[in-house]
């Protein structure tokens, strides 16, 4: 069966609050309207329908907008590799919707890294407490409205944060030029960007014609 007829079967089942499935380079979405009923189609496509592993739960910052959240929820049948996908969004004012813990194991520490990096709460997990930021921090730092430079704390007797210096940082994309490689932190090195760059386009160049790829280690000479 096909992620497409997977699909249908979901809003077969579920009715008006399933979209009809789109299709975006050859992957399958489903939208669910109303985010309260995501546990029992998410029970659904496991039990009936064999979507026996969760890849990944992921959010989205819709700064700006309302809904602000999506939840997307990345389906697998690992007995034929089918996937699909699922979304749903949460009003910020709710930030909430229930957990899906019951239906797969491994989306404990999914829905644990949504809450810390976003404060979205997943009504029913048993440990929903933060994964990465200590317990204590006032902020959610994967928002759209948190600068990039970060914010300053002082929790006495827990951690501090201090703002990060950004310009010129070597994890700072600049701004300018023709080329999004020229400008990816990765790539280049402050103060030498042209020289480095250069450097780096002439060893992939260097790494194809010897290895037939040009990533991996630097040129080698030849027999």
């Amino acid at each position: 069966m096909t992620a497409l007829e997977f699909a249908q079967k979901i809003k077969a089942k579920f009715g008006e609050i399933i979209s009809e499935p789109a299709e975006f380079r050859g992957e399958i979405t489903i939208k669910l309207a109303d985010a309260e009923q995501i546990f029992d189609v998410c029970s659904f496509a496991k039990h009936q329908l064999g979507f026996n592993y969760l890849v990944d739960i992921s959010s989205v910052d819709n700064y700006g907008d309302d809904p602000r959240w999506t939840v997307i929820y990345h389906l697998r049948v690992l007995a034929t590799m089918c996937e699909l996908r699922i979304k749903t969004d949460v009003s910020e004012e709710k930030s909430e919707l229930p957990s899906v813990l019951g239906v797969w194991r491994t989306s404990n520490w999914h829905e644990r890294e949504i809450y810390d990096m976003m404060g979205i709460r997943f009504r029913g997990h048993p440990d929903l407490r933060r994964i990465l930021m200590w317990e204590g921090y006032p902020y959610f730092p994967l928002r759209k409205d948190f600068p990039l430079a970060g914010k300053p704390t002082d929790l006495p007797g827990i951690a501090f944060t201090e703002i990060t210096p950004m310009e010129g940082g070597p994890f700072v994309t600049i701004s300018g030029g023709n080329d999004s490689i020229a400008r990816e932190p990765r790539v280049r090195v402050p103060e030498t960007d042209e020289v480095e760059f250069n450097a780096r386009v002439e060893a992939r160049s260097d790494n194809k014609e010897l290895r037939g790829q040009s990533f991996g280690p630097g040129p080698i000479e030849k027999k």
